[in-house]
């Protein structure tokens, strides 16, 4: 690809992308030239003087390189030309601002970095066995799902819904709107959250959503006896068509932590299971029959 037609697609993309998707963007062209300059990571420690951790955290993102640093570095891989776009990427992702940020307490720190990545995902798919995902939830369902937990105060369950019903802007994006992939253990369908009336309103939601052009919604029903997944719940990201050679991420989430899965052959076992768990859910017009018949079951 040349460097001018990237560069006016770098300039969409920064513009709409949150900063951690940008620092995973710098990270992962960096190992994308390093790899076509024929460089390996202990070529960089000797030519940087510095080790090999550091040059992960580069390659990771987790760190940003200096102009100095870059300037070696591109020269070193055969693209000294490259570095105003690398500038313009790395001033990008400090300028930006996180929406959450307005919520102080509203997300653990541990969540951020997801959230900073779910807000530049380009496609996002889930499966869920326990809850509503996120993207798809009222507020009343969300709340329900707050109070489960004793410890948080009146102003922390605020917060929190008000974060989960932030996240949903992506659904609405001027330029570009997330497109979805979910499937749903039914028995999502059935397990209360709340009043019957709010599992209702929750469940009728469900159905509008599934309409929308860019939202794939199945359930997999309880007769589906064991499937791949069964043991597990999770989200696959994945990013703008921009970020060449992006594997994308797996994301799990838990109590304490949120835990990642970045290789390519890590994720390639996710998709797999998700390609196998559409193939044995419901189709989405027989999951919109089940959608209805759980919603009238739970108004009476």
């Amino acid at each position: 690809m040349a460097d001018a037609h990237r560069k006016g697609e770098v300039n969409d993309v920064v513009t709409s992308s949150s900063p951690a998707v940008l620092k995973r963007w710098i990270g992962l062209e960096l190992r994308r030239l390093r790899t076509a300059a024929g460089r390996s990571r202990p070529d960089v420690v000797v030519r940087l003087q510095r080790s090999r951790t550091s040059i992960g955290h580069l390659e990771t993102g987790r760190n940003f390189p200096s102009a100095s640093v870059l300037e070696v570095l591109l020269g070193f891989y055969g693209v000294p030309d490259r570095l105003p776009f690398f500038l313009d990427l790395i001033a990008a992702a400090r300028k930006g601002r996180n929406w959450w940020d307005q919520l102080p307490g509203g997300a653990p720190s541990w969540l951020e970095l997801f959230l900073g990545l779910e807000a530049g995902a380009a496609e996002l798919s889930s499966f869920e066995s326990y809850l509503v995902p996120g993207l798809l939830q009222t507020a009343e369902y969300a709340e329900a799902v707050m109070r489960a937990d004793p410890d948080l105060t009146e102003q922390e369950i605020r917060r929190r819904v008000e974060l989960r019903l932030g996240r949903q802007r992506i659904l609405d994006r001027a330029d570009d709107p997330v497109r979805l992939w979910f499937v749903l253990d039914e028995s999502v369908l059935h397990r209360r959250r709340g009043t019957p009336q709010v599992m209702a309103a929750q469940l009728e939601h469900l159905l509008a959503m599934s309409q929308r052009p860019r939202i794939d919604l199945q359930v997999l029903p309880l007769t589906a006896g064991a499937h791949v997944a069964q043991q597990s719940t999770f989200q696959l990201l994945r990013f703008p068509a921009e970020m060449v050679g992006d594997p994308g991420i797996v994301y799990i989430d838990c109590l304490v932590e949120g835990r990642y899965y970045e290789k390519p052959e890590e994720v390639a076992v996710y998709e797999r299971a998700m390609t196998r768990l559409r193939v044995q859910a419901a189709s989405q017009e027989e999951s919109r029959e089940i959608l209805q018949r759980a919603a009238r079951e739970v108004a009476t």
